[in-house]
């Protein structure tokens, strides 16, 4: 059978240029019976079977239709990649290629794009703010050089629904802590808390979403909520148009903010920087719908948003035991504790930037916080020295080998190096040590360098030393003032005879005798 083309130019050249049927045979290679055949006045054009191509895919492809479905109702961080769903299928039977599934869900996709267009979906209803009414918070993943290091960072955007006054704010990790510390510092920046907060249904905020506005809100973000006062607004799965102020500002910030990628000593740093250059562009952005710039609109905002209240103390709570070596371990980092808690239960109180431990109703420690993104190592140790000084006194070989002292000030470690030369060096060292459990450090640490700066470095010249530091009396003796030539009353004479009259009182005595 040939196609319709082929029985075109057979028609034109047997009706149009009258060539015979042998010539046409010998041009396109078919016999002259078939040629005429297709001559005939009565023959219509071929009708060809719509082909059917059989596929591997076919008995799944309702489930996987079904997949697709449940996913795009899905926000965007929790949906399953394909290469998870051709997983799926695989364990059903499916025995197929990957491409084939990746090509039906690109036709699927298509579908459902063109059924939005005819269905009214895909269009959206523009929304309007009140000055003070609300603001939106979203999450985003950004790259920094931190410390000569590339960083995933996860990056909090929280933006103002009236006047587009955005921030920006860096973290190492997406948790509680991190999210209370975002808006502690937002409103901050912001000069106020609105009346509501526009949120996705983010997990350190829903514990649960249930059907239409009904959310099972975690409890920790509700008492963040009831702190600031205001009202906390969930959008619907997967409709970030709802929020689509801050999802336009994820996406502004890219270029504004992160390309090039920053380079900054540590995050400290990077998040001064974000927050002032996020105040510099409200100055430089155009409002859009408002007269003037985004700076003017916040200026004119800022009256109606609820003062700033104290900072929420925003923390998450587990309950420790403290080691023998008096350490406790949070996230595979270990920080030492005081040694009488050693062998202990202790409350580990983790903020954004600092560890605290508690114990007995009051505060025993504190650490700035350590994350470490790499997961195939030992993790690293924190020390505090003065910790360990209850054990010292004990134990005083202990100072020489001991891990946390390898922290010690120089001064310390130089008197040290001293002492230890020295027969009951170990304990004269702790016993100086010990000095910071009852004096000022700075105080002990001065002491310690002027008996260094004197070369005298023992103990008891260390704690004379402390002594007239705190007593206020001067360490070193007065400075004398003197003349640079001295000028004598009485001028030596080279006369040894007077030495004779020296003798005369001895000679009377003998002469008396």
């Amino acid at each position: 059978m040939i196609d319709v083309a082929t029985l075109s130019v057979i028609r034109r050249w047997a009706l149009r240029e009258q060539l015979s049927i042998r010539e046409i045979a010998r041009r396109t290679g078919l016999s002259r019976n078939t040629i005429r055949k297709y001559l005939r006045n009565d023959t219509k054009a071929p009708q060809y079977k719509p082909r059917v191509n059989s596929s591997r895919l076919d008995p799944f492809a309702e489930k996987l239709a079904g997949w697709l479905k449940t996913e795009a109702g899905k926000s965007r961080k929790q949906r399953r990649t394909l290469k998870q769903l051709h997983a799926d299928l695989m364990a059903l039977g499916y025995d197929g290629s990957y491409n084939r599934v990746a090509a039906f869900a690109r036709a699927w996709q298509a579908k459902r794009h063109e059924a939005e267009k005819t269905t009214g979906r895909g269009t959206f209803v523009p929304l309007a703010f009140s000055p003070g009414e609300a603001f939106q918070f979203d999450w985003s993943e950004d790259w920094a050089t931190l410390g000569g290091e590339r960083t995933k960072l996860q990056v909090a955007h929280t933006k103002l629904s009236y006047s587009r006054a955005f921030t920006v704010r860096a973290y190492l990790l997406q948790t509680h802590e991190m999210l209370f510390d975002a808006h502690n510092h937002a409103f901050r920046v912001l000069g106020g808390v609105p009346k509501r907060g526009i949120y996705d249904n983010m997990k350190t905020a829903v514990d649960k979403v249930r059907s239409g506005k009904e959310r099972d809100v975690n409890a920790r973000f509700s008492a963040m909520v009831d702190h600031f006062l205001f009202e906390a607004e969930f959008c619907n799965p997967a409709s970030g148009w709802e929020k689509g102020q801050v999802e336009k500002n994820v996406r502004d910030a890219r270029h504004r903010l992160w390309q090039p990628v920053p380079e900054f000593p540590d995050l400290a740093t990077l998040n001064a920087w974000l927050e002032a250059r996020c105040q510099a562009l409200w100055a430089q952005i155009p409002h859009g719908k408002l007269e003037g710039t985004v700076a003017d609109a916040w200026a004119a905002e800022q009256p109606e948003l609820l003062q700033m209240p104290r900072p929420f103390d925003g923390f998450v709570e587990y309950t420790k035991r403290v080691s023998p070596t008096c350490l406790v371990t949070f996230e595979r980092i270990r920080y030492s504790v005081p040694a009488s808690f050693a062998n202990r239960p202790v409350s580990l109180r983790a903020y954004a930037d600092r560890v605290v431990v508690a114990a007995e109703g009051k505060v025993i420690c504190e650490h700035p916080r350590v994350i470490e993104r790499r997961h195939d190592g030992p993790g690293s140790t924190v020390y505090d020295w003065r910790h360990y000084l209850a054990v010292l006194q004990r134990k005083p070989g202990a100072l020489r080998n001991g891990a946390p002292f390898a922290e010690l000030p120089a001064a310390f470690q130089t008197l040290q190096k001293a002492l230890l030369k020295q027969p009951g060096g170990d304990r004269e060292m702790v016993d100086v040590l010990a000095l910071v459990l009852q004096h000022d450090e700075q105080a002990v640490l001065a002491a310690v360098e002027l008996a260094l700066e004197a070369g005298v470095p023992t103990k008891m010249h260390v704690i004379n030393l402390l002594h007239r530091l705190v007593d206020g009396k001067t360490v070193a003796p007065p400075p004398v003032t003197a003349p640079q030539a001295l000028q004598l009353i009485n001028e030596p004479e080279a006369n040894v005879l007077r030495y004779d009259a020296l003798r005369e009182p001895d000679r009377k005595v003998s002469n008396a005798k």
